[in-house]
C-alpha cells in the first residue's frame, strides 16, 4: 500500500507521526515493518546476523524451535534461555495496546512475516496475564519485540532494570491510540513515552488509529512537543452498510418490553448460523441477557452461540476468540472487549443492539466485519426503543459525511503525575529538575505549572500539610550524589512493593471473583451486586445460571443451578451518553421529520409515533425548545427536550429543578435521557405560569457553577470522585494478593482524606482536580453552558398536551425503571399504555 512505504520512509528518515486509516487496511504493518527492517540492518551491520538461517522445516517450525513456542520467549529442552535473537539488543521496538485481547493478536501479525522470512528476533508480550516466569525470562534476556499495555510499561519503569532494558530502544509503536487518548491512561502513556525519550533522544513514536477526528492534537500528544508530527491517511474505499431491524409496526408508545428483548425474533429471523457474527451491546448487562435470550430462542446453537466482555475469565475469552477464528463460533454476543483491532477475517457481519451513541465506537465495530482492504462492513441496527431509529438514521448520515468524534485527553492530571514519579522513584530514580523539564515535554503536561511541580514533589516528600506525621504518605527520600545533583528514591521496600501492585488509572467498585466451589473461575463480578445476595439466590453471569454458596475473601463461591433467573450482574460506569457530534445530526434528524422529509426507512417506520406526537403536542422544528407541562394521577410533569445526550441534560434538569424552586417550594424529581428530561412534581404545581414568568431565568448562563452546586449536591459528587483519585495518586491502596480490602474500606479511607484535606488543607491540588473532573467530564458543564447558550437563541415552544405523548414516554419508562415497586416495570409501562388509550378511545 502506498501509505505503508510513506511511513516506512518517514520513519527510516528519523520521523515520528501518527497513521490513521480504515480499519483493515494494513496500519500495523505499516508502523510496525520500518523499525523490524531498520533492526535487521543494525544487527546484520554488527555482525550478529549474515542471512536468513536457511532449514528445510518450514518457516514457522523453525521459529518455534528457535523460540520454545507461542510465547516467543522458548526455552531450550533443559528449560534454559533459547540463545537467539539479533545478539543481545534488548527491547529494540516497544508496541502498546490498550487491550489484552488486541495484544495477543498483534504478537500473531506481527510473527507471521518474522517467521516466513526466517529473521531471528523474538516477540514477547508482556501484561496482567503474563506468567511470573515469563516475566522474569523478559528481565534476564529481553526480547527485541515487546508488545505491552500502558500499566506494564509503567510496571517495568518502576523496576530496577528500567534503564538497561530500554537502553537499545529505537521506536515505540501505539495501537489504537484514540482509545487511550481521551483517559488517563493516555496521560500514563505519555509521561511513559517521555522518560523513554529522555533516554533514547532519538526515539521514534508512531501512532495507529482509525477513529478520531481531532488528528493533530492526536499526533501532537503521542510524539510530544519537541517535534513536528507526520500524519499519514489515505482515502480507502470502505464502506459501510446499516440496516435498521424494523418491528412490523411501531405504534405511539416508544418504549415497550426490557432492552428491546421483545424483539428477539425479529434478530432471530434476521440472523444466518452459517455467517459469523458479532452481537454488539453497550453494556456487560446487556450482553448477559441477550445471549440467554438467543440460548432459549435457538438451542440448535448450542457450542456455536457464545458470549464475551471483560469480566469473563481469561481463559474462556481467549478459547472464544480463538473458536471465531477457526470458525467453530458462529455468534458472538459482546461488548466493547471485541470493540478493538482484533483481527476477526471471518466474520462478516455485525448486529448493534441499541444506539452506539456515538459515531466513531460504530465505525470501530463495523470495522470487526469484512475485516480487510476494501471490504464492505454490513451493520444490523436493532432498535431497543423507537425514538433509537431517530439515531441510527444520524448516524448514517454522519458516517456518509465522513465526521468522527473528538478524543478530548485530561490536561495534566496530578494523580496520575504522581503515581509516575513514585514509579521511577521506585525503579531508577529521578532528578527533579531534570523530570520537570521531560514532564513538560509531554503534550498534555506542556501547561503543568512550576506551582503545582512543586506541590507534587512536596507531597511526595513530605506528606503535604497534613500527612507528614505517617511515614507511608513520605514516600520519596533524596539520595545525594558525589557529582549530578540529588536523585529522588524510594529506598523502603514496602513502599515500593505495595506501590508496584496498585499501578494502573482504571478505578471501579471492587471486583470479587466468582469461582464454583470446587472447580473453575468464571469471571469477576462488582462486590456491590455480590453484597445484595443471600445463600441460595440465583443469578445468571457468563452464559450460566449459578447459586451463591458463600463470599470467602473476596471470592463469591457458586455451583451450577438450573433454576430460572432473571437476576444479572450489574456493573457501574454501564451507561452511554449521545456525543456532542450526533446530538447535532439527531437535531437535524428532528428537523426534517417537522418538516414531513421522511427519507430514511428509519423515519418512514416512525410515522406513526411522529403523527400521535404532532397530534397532542407537536415536534420541534430547527431552532425550536419544545417544552410540555401536563398533569397526572401522579403529580404534575414538566418535559423538555432539548437533545443533548443524557448527561447533559442531567446537569439541566436539576438546574431547572432549582430555579424553579427558588421561586415556588416543592419537591422535585429529575429524570433524564438522551432526548429531553422530566421533571415531577405534586399536584398543582405551576410549572406552566412559572415557565412563562421565568423562563428566561431558566435559561441563563449567569451564576452557572454556583447554581448548578446547589442543585446537585456538588461536594458529594466531588467526594466521590475523590476516592478514584486517591486510588490513582496512591493514598489509598487496594492491599496485597489474598489480603484485599473491600469496597466500603476504600471508600471510608478515601472520605477521612477528602475530610482531612478540606479541614485542614484546602488549597490541597488533589482537590481542586476532583472538582474540575466532576465539572469537565461527569457534569460535561462546558456542553452544558453551549446547550445554554444554544438554547437561549432557539424559540421556546410551550404545549399543554392532556397527556404525556410519545416523545415523554420513554421518560416515564426511565422513572419507572428507578421506582420500588411489587409491579414489573413491563406490567406498569403495560398499565400506563392502556391507560393512554382509553383516554384516546382507541
Amino acid at each position: 500500500m502506498p501509505f505503508q512505504r510513506r511511513c516506512w520512509q518517514a520513519f527510516l528518515e528519523g520521523r515520528s507521526g501518527l497513521v490513521q486509516v480504515p480499519t483493515g487496511s494494513g496500519k500495523t504493518y505499516a508502523a510496525v515493518m520500518g523499525p523490524i527492517a531498520e533492526l535487521l540492518a543494525a544487527a546484520q551491520d554488527q555482525g550478529t546476523i549474515s542471512a536468513p538461517p536457511v532449514s528445510a522445516e518450514s518457516p514457522a517450525q523453525g521459529e518455534a524451535k528457535r523460540t520454545g513456542g507461542a510465547a516467543g520467549e522458548g526455552r531450550g529442552k533443559k528449560g534454559k534461555q533459547a540463545q537467539t535473537g539479533t545478539g543481545g539488543l534488548g527491547i529494540n521496538l516497544l508496541i502498546l495496546t490498550p487491550l489484552r485481547a488486541l495484544s495477543r493478536d498483534l504478537a500473531l501479525a506481527i510473527r507471521e512475516p518474522i517467521e516466513a522470512m526466517g529473521w531471528p528476533l523474538r516477540v514477547g508480550l508482556r501484561n496482567g496475564d503474563t506468567p511470573s516466569t515469563e516475566r522474569s525470562r523478559q528481565l534476564k534476556a529481553p526480547p527485541e519485540i515487546l508488545i505491552t499495555t500502558p500499566e506494564s510499561l509503567a510496571l517495568l519503569l518502576s523496576g530496577p532494570h528500567a534503564e538497561r532494558l530500554f537502553s537499545g530502544l529505537r521506536a515505540v509503536v501505539i495501537d489504537e491510540w484514540h482509545e487511550l487518548l481521551g483517559s488517563k491512561r493516555g496521560s500514563q502513556a505519555e509521561l511513559c513515552l517521555g522518560w523513554l525519550r529522555r533516554l533514547q533522544p532519538e526515539l521514534r513514536t508512531w501512532a495507529i488509529s482509525a477513529t478520531i477526528g481531532n488528528l493533530e492534537e492526536a499526533a501532537r500528544a503521542a510524539v510530544g512537543t519537541d517535534r513536528e508530527p507526520d500524519i499519514i491517511s489515505a482515502a480507502l474505499e470502505r464502506s459501510t452498510s446499516i440496516r435498521s431491524l424494523l418491528p412490523e409496526a411501531i405504534d405511539g408508545f416508544p418504549w415497550a418490553g426490557h432492552l428491546g428483548l421483545r424483539m428477539h425474533e425479529v434478530l432471530v429471523g434476521a440472523l444466518d448460523p452459517g455467517i459469523s457474527t458479532l452481537l454488539f451491546t453497550n453494556t456487560r448487562n446487556q450482553a448477559e441477557r441477550w445471549f440467554q435470550c438467543l440460548r432459549w430462542a435457538c438451542p440448535e446453537m448450542e457450542g456455536a452461540l457464545a458470549l464475551h466482555h471483560s469480566a469473563i475469565d481469561r481463559a474462556e475469552r481467549e478459547a472464544i476468540e480463538a473458536g471465531v477464528k477457526e470458525g467453530s463460533i458462529r455468534w458472538v454476543v459482546c461488548t466493547s472487549s471485541l470493540d478493538l483491532g482484533v483481527d476477526f477475517q471471518p466474520v462478516e457481519r455485525v448486529v448493534q443492539i441499541g444506539s452506539a451513541k456515538n459515531l466513531a465506537r460504530l465505525l470501530q465495530r463495523s470495522g470487526r466485519s469484512a475485516h480487510r482492504p476494501g471490504g464492505c462492513s454490513e451493520v444490523l441496527f436493532l432498535p431497543t426503543n423507537a425514538l433509537e431509529l431517530l439515531e441510527v438514521s444520524a448516524m448514517r448520515r454522519g458516517l456518509a459525511a465522513g465526521l468522527v468524534e473528538h478524543r478530548t485527553p485530561p490536561q495534566a492530571p496530578l494523580d496520575v503525575l504522581l503515581q509516575h514519579l513514585t514509579g521511577l522513584a521506585c525503579g531508577p530514580g529521578f532528578e527533579p529538575e531534570l523530570e520537570w523539564e521531560t514532564v513538560r515535554r509531554c503534550w498534555n503536561f506542556r501547561e503543568l505549572s512550576r506551582a503545582d511541580w512543586d506541590w507534587c514533589l512536596r507531597f511526595l516528600e513530605h506528606g503535604g500539610d497534613c500527612l507528614g506525621a505517617y511515614p507511608r504518605f513520605r514516600k520519596l527520600e533524596r539520595e545525594p550524589a558525589p557529582v549530578t545533583p540529588f536523585r529522588y528514591r524510594v529506598k523502603e521496600p514496602a513502599i515500593a512493593r505495595l506501590h508496584r501492585l496498585q499501578i494502573g488509572t482504571i478505578t471501579a467498585d471492587r471486583a470479587v471473583t466468582v469461582r464454583y466451589v470446587r472447580g473453575a473461575v468464571l469471571g469477576h463480578v462488582e462486590e456491590m451486586f455480590v453484597s445484595r445476595l443471600k445463600p441460595g439466590d440465583t443469578f445468571f453471569f457468563a452464559g450460566r445460571g449459578l447459586e451463591f454458596v458463600r463470599l470467602r475473601e473476596m471470592t463469591a463461591q457458586v455451583k451450577a443451578s438450573s433454576k430460572k433467573s432473571s437476576t444479572v450482574p450489574a456493573w457501574a460506569g454501564g451507561q452511554l451518553s449521545l456525543s456532542d457530534l450526533l446530538s447535532h445530526h439527531l437535531r437535524q434528524e428532528l428537523s426534517r421529520c417537522a418538516a414531513g422529509q421522511l427519507d430514511s426507512p428509519e423515519l418512514l417506520a416512525l410515522a406513526p409515533l411522529l403523527d400521535r406526537q404532532s397530534d397532542l403536542s407537536r415536534i420541534p422544528g430547527p431552532g425550536e425548545l419544545l417544552v410540555e407541562v401536563c398533569r397526572s394521577r401522579e403529580g404534575s410533569h414538566l418535559y423538555a427536550y432539548p437533545f443533548e445526550g443524557r448527561f447533559v441534560h442531567e446537569g439541566i434538569g436539576f438546574l431547572w429543578a432549582w430555579r424553579l424552586a427558588r421561586h415556588q417550594r416543592g419537591t422535585i424529581t429529575v429524570s433524564v435521557n438522551d432526548y429531553g428530561f422530566e421533571l415531577l412534581a405534586p399536584r398543582g404545581y405551576p410549572f406552566a405560569e412559572l415557565f412563562k414568568q421565568h423562563g428566561e431565568a431558566l435559561l441563563a448562563g449567569e451564576d452557572l457553577l454556583d447554581d448548578l452546586a446547589m442543585a446537585i449536591n456538588l461536594s458529594e459528587l466531588c467526594r466521590r470522585r475523590f476516592r478514584a483519585i486517591a486510588q490513582v495518586a496512591g493514598l489509598v491502596n487496594n492491599g496485597y494478593p489474598g489480603k484485599g480490602k473491600s469496597g466500603s474500606q476504600l471508600q471510608i479511607s478515601a472520605a477521612l482524606l477528602f475530610d482531612v484535606f478540606n479541614r485542614h488543607e484546602p488549597d490541597n491540588r488533589l482537590l481542586a482536580q476532583a472538582r474540575t473532573e466532576v465539572l469537565r467530564e461527569q457534569l460535561e458543564v462546558e456542553r452544558i453552558a453551549a446547550a445554554l447558550e444554544r438554547l437561549r437563541a432557539a424559540t421556546v415552544v410551550l404545549e399543554l398536551p392532556p397527556r404525556p405523548g410519545p416523545l415523554a414516554f420513554p421518560l416515564l419508562a426511565e422513572r419507572l425503571n428507578n421506582r420500588m415497586s411489587n409491579e414489573s416495570v413491563l406490567e406498569r409501562l403495560a398499565r400506563l399504555r392502556a391507560d393512554a388509550e382509553r383516554a384516546e378511545g382507541l
